[in-house]
């Protein structure tokens, strides 16, 4: 049997848990990102708004297949 990655147990949780809480807080992140460089406050760049959008992406690929892995297989 081959060990699915997302049920490494740490604290008393499943892997996956942790990572749709990092994805989470990665999505609220790139849409306050992207709420302040449209209203031009703090000087925040739109290239920091769409690098957060492509770690949002790939954590919740990487979420995502694991929870699939993890309740499908």
């Amino acid at each position: 049997m081959i060990l699915n990655p997302g049920h490494i147990i740490i604290f008393g949780l499943p892997l996956f848990f942790y990572l749709g809480i990092l994805t989470f807080i990665a999505l609220i992140s790139t849409a306050i990102l992207g709420f302040l460089f449209v209203k031009g406050k703090y000087g925040v760049r739109f290239s920091w708004h769409m690098n957060l959008a492509k770690i949002t992406i790939i954590i919740a690929i990487i979420h995502g297949t694991l929870v699939a892995l993890a309740y499908l297989f």
